[in-house]
Order: C-alpha cells, then sequence, then structure tokens
C-alpha cells in the first residue's frame, strides 16, 4: 500500500544519532555516541526498597490513574525547589509534571505557537527539540552559539528580520551538544532582548545540577519579573531517565493550556515514578547524592579531556565544559567532518555523533563533532580516546 503521511510527519527524519548508535551493536565498537547518565550512577538500590515500600503501603496510588498535573506532593516539592532557586513566583506561576523535559519542550512550542510563527534557538542545538519543533511547521531559525552563549548581535538581528518571532529555546548550562555555558552577562541581555521585543524564552536546563567546575549562573527564570520565561527540568539526569519524569513551571495560563495538551497526548504522566521520585529525594541526602553524581563525571570528564590534550593532534579544537555530559570537538576547516565520523567506526570501532545532526538546517556547515563521557566505562573511555587520539595524529599531523 502506498502511504500517504501527513504534512506534519513528511518532513521529519530519524535522529542521526540514533543512526549511528546501530553500529554500536556492532562488536568491539566503543561508543562515545549516547547520551545516558552514567550506569553507576542510578542509585538502584535505593529505588528498590522505595518501590517495595510503595507498593507494600499504598499499590493503588501507584497503579491507578491520577490528575494531569501530576502528584499533588511531588509538585510541591518542585515548587518548593524551585523557589529557593528565585525560579518559581507562587503569584504568578504554575508547576506541571511532564514525560521528561523533552514533552515539556514539546508542549510549550505547541500552546504558544502556529505554522509559520518564528522559532529561534541555538545552532547547534538538542536534536529531540528540533524534530519537535519542526513538527508543527514553526519557522525554525538558528542562531550562532558562541563559546559563552548564544551569539546576542545576531540574535537581535535575526528577531528584527523574522516574522512573529514568538519563542526562543536555549540549554544554558552545559548546552547538548557543546557542553558551553551561557555567560550571566549573556542571560541578562537575552531576557532583555525578550522584554524589548516581546517573545517568550524557553529555558531547558537538563544538566543543571551536574556541575563539577566553577560557579552557578543564576538561571534565566531567576530574572523573570515579567512572566515570559517558561522553565523546565527533569530527572532524567540525577536520578533515572527510564522515569521520563521531567516538569515545566511557567506562568499559570501558560500551565492552564499544556494541561490542556498534555491530556489529548498522554493524560499524565508514569505515577509510580513520580513517587519514586519524590520518596527519593525526600529519604536521601540530596547535596551527598549530587555531589556523588559529580564525582562521577568530572573523573570521566578529565580522563576523556586528558587523551585530547596530550594525545590529539592539536589542529584539533575542543570546549572544555563545567558539567553535563558532553564534549565538542572541532577539526580542521577544510577536514570532511561525516567522512571522520564514518572512518572513525568503520575502520577504528570508535562511535562519535557527527556536528551535522544538531544544525537546525541541513544547510548548514560544520566540521564539529560530539563525544560524550557520561556513558562509557573509564576503561572504555582510555581505550576508545587512545584509538581516536591515534587516528587524528594519523590524519592532520
Amino acid at each position: 500500500m502506498d502511504y500517504k503521511f501527513s504534512d506534519k510527519v513528511t518532513g521529519l527524519k530519524a535522529s542521526a544519532i540514533r543512526e549511528i548508535l546501530k553500529f554500536t551493536s556492532v562488536p568491539g565498537v566503543i561508543s562515545f555516541a549516547a547520551g545516558n547518565p552514567a550506569p553507576e550512577a542510578f542509585p538502584t538500590e535505593k529505588i528498590a526498597q522505595i518501590s517495595a515500600d510503595i507498593f507494600n503501603e499504598d499499590p493503588i496510588l501507584a497503579l491507578q490513574y491520577n490528575i494531569t498535573e501530576g502528584y499533588t506532593p511531588l509538585r510541591d516539592y518542585l515548587k518548593n525547589m524551585m523557589k529557593q532557586k528565585n525560579c518559581f513566583n507562587p503569584d504568578i506561576d504554575d508547576l506541571i509534571v511532564t514525560s521528561g523535559a523533552q514533552q515539556a519542550n514539546e508542549l510549550a512550542c505547541k500552546v504558544l505557537l502556529n505554522e509559520g510563527d518564528t522559532l529561534i534557538c541555538e545552532s547547534p542545538s538538542f536534536i529531540g527539540s528540533i524534530n519537535a519543533f519542526k513538527s508543527y511547521h514553526v519557522n525554525l531559525v538558528g542562531v550562532e552559539l558562541e563559546e559563552d552563549g548564544i551569539n546576542l548581535e545576531k540574535l537581535e538581528q535575526t528577531i528584527k528580520t523574522e516574522k512573529n518571532v514568538k519563542l526562543l529555546y536555549l540549554i544554558p548550562n552545559f548546552q547538548n551538544p557543546t557542553g558551553r555555558t551561557m555567560s550571566l552577562a549573556k542571560r541578562k541581555a537575552v531576557y532583555e532582548l525578550a522584554c524589548k521585543y516581546d517573545f517568550v524564552i524557553l529555558e531547558d536546563n537538563p544538566y543543571g545540577d551536574l556541575r563539577f567546575e566553577g560557579e552557578d549562573i543564576p538561571s534565566i527564570k531567576s530574572m523573570d519579573t515579567e512572566g515570559r520565561v517558561i522553565y523546565t527540568g527533569t530527572f532524567s539526569k540525577i536520578l533515572s531517565p527510564g522515569f521520563r519524569t521531567g516538569y515545566v513551571s511557567a506562568p499559570a495560563e501558560i500551565i492552564q493550556k499544556i494541561v490542556v495538551c498534555k491530556q489529548v497526548s498522554d493524560v499524565h504522566s508514569n505515577i509510580w515514578a513520580q513517587l519514586v521520585c519524590l520518596r527519593f529525594m525526600n529519604e536521601v541526602n540530596i547535596d551527598e547524592h549530587f555531589a556523588k553524581l559529580r564525582k562521577i563525571y568530572k573523573e570521566k570528564c578529565e580522563l576523556m579531556l586528558s587523551y585530547i590534550d596530550n594525545g590529539f593532534s592539536k589542529k584539533i579544537s575542543y570546549t572544555k565544559p563545567e558539567g553535563g555530559l558532553f564534549i565538542w570537538c572541532t577539526l580542521p576547516d577544510d577536514c570532511d567532518m561525516n567522512a571522520f565520523c564514518t572512518k572513525a567506526v568503520k575502520d577504528y570501532k570508535i562511535a562519535v555523533v557527527p556536528g551535522n545532526a544538531f544544525c537546525i538546517n541541513e544547510t548548514d556547515k560544520t566540521t564539529s563533532f560530539r563525544l560524550n563521557f557520561s556513558t562509557p566505562t573509564n576503561q572504555q573511555i582510555s581505550d576508545g580516546m587512545e584509538i581516536l587520539a591515534s587516528m587524528t595524529r594519523e590524519m592532520f599531523d
């Protein structure tokens, strides 16, 4: 049968990351292409104990339908947590639990943008959100990303030249894929532009709790006095991505519309997972838990960086992250980056993600690729990076 797909999905393509991950099933391939938390970071015993307690004490609560907004005690916990960070104003904001931050980003786009409206984002950016935005046929425009965040001059120029700019999507902390962090000055400047030109900022912060270098920088949401920042967060990187438990904090009017849209999508997010998240946050020493995570990722990141510093061709530059899961490497300008990534996985059995997987438009040029240090073991990092370093020297020195 010749299927006629809807206009909304005809232009969508499978994630390049998912495609390259297929190579990881080949025996002997070491993958730096994923973006998963470190397996040793999962508190499996505590989750098992909490789950057993839940099903012994109140199994029906975990197995029955619940409200779309999310389990009320968890929402209250999140609101209080956000208030402590000056990211939740009870007089203006509300909060809903979502099926991961990915759904929160998609719903924000759905409730605010019509087809043809302009959504601006960093370039490169997170492919999951890019595809979600594209599915709504918005005018998706990328703005160059600098070492300290989005290029402000080009951002303002884009705002002035594009029609119906409604939303700006940003990942200020340890951005995916580049690992870069937006400076405080740029966060303030971006918010001022939002006020000046009347658009909403969608601030995605999945990695913020994984800072292992430097000082925390206030969120853009904490600067919001006009109700024009939507903030999304998740338990995926601090507890378990399999739970698919995220949240979005925004002005109550926006949350009301998100609730309605979520009802027609999945009714509500997994209640058992929400119960586990809440109990975990209340029963463990959160400071100690976060310290453990940061120690794991700091060690892995420094190990990977040591091979880049001491083994890679000096013609390759990179961004040194202060947290998160990723390192962004850039090849010489005249290098065929796709050929490099293909050669790495086929000839050397090292999987990395080509940078154009994160580009807004297919015509965008990049010579960069993304490395992930959270998923592989330390031994795999050592073995794989030694091989990759040797490859870069052979090709460029």
